[in-house]
């Protein structure tokens, strides 16, 4: 009897070291498909990628258009990326915070958007690939009276198209 159950315990053992899938890159070959790995992150070349992995938006001091280092970063992040794709065209968002008049921050607006439009082109992205627009205060991503919320309002966004 003791035999039997040893013997039982012994082929099931057996079965289920043969059923099991080896680990890929061990270079065994099985008789199962090696298991696929889920893509992480967003697609290369999607707008996913590049708003997640690029960045879209580079951010300005309170009434200024100068592009400081960190902006800096993330537009030659931008071009390398355009640059590696060709097929996409953007729009430079010029933005300002709520403070100001209108026609102020309309021209605010469209200095940071130059500013952006400008440094991008130095950068080797085509002029004829790059558009600019401003809307002053009138798109804010933040409407609380904060200067948390202000400095994000101040922004240059770069739309793919």
């Amino acid at each position: 009897m003791k035999f039997k159950v040893v013997s039982a315990v012994a082929a099931l053992a057996f079965l289920a070291a043969c059923s099991t899938t080896p680990e890929t890159g061990s270079g065994q070959t099985g008789g199962g498909a090696a298991p696929v790995a889920a893509p992480s992150g967003p697609a290369a070349g999607s707008q996913q990628e590049f708003m997640q992995e690029v960045g879209d938006r580079v951010l300005f001091a309170f009434d200024s258009y100068s592009l400081d280092s960190q902006a800096q970063q993330t537009l030659r992040r931008q071009a390398a990326w355009l640059q590696q794709y060709p097929r996409y065209s953007v729009t430079i968002e010029g933005h300002a915070d709520e403070r100001g008049t209108r026609e102020y921050n309309l021209a605010l607006g469209a200095r940071r958007a130059n500013a952006v439009e400008t440094y991008l082109e130095s950068l080797g992205v085509p002029g004829t690939r790059v558009s600019s627009v401003s809307y002053g205060k009138e798109r804010p991503t933040c409407s609380q009276p904060s200067e948390s919320c202000w400095s994000r309002n101040r922004r240059g966004m770069t739309v793919l198209r």
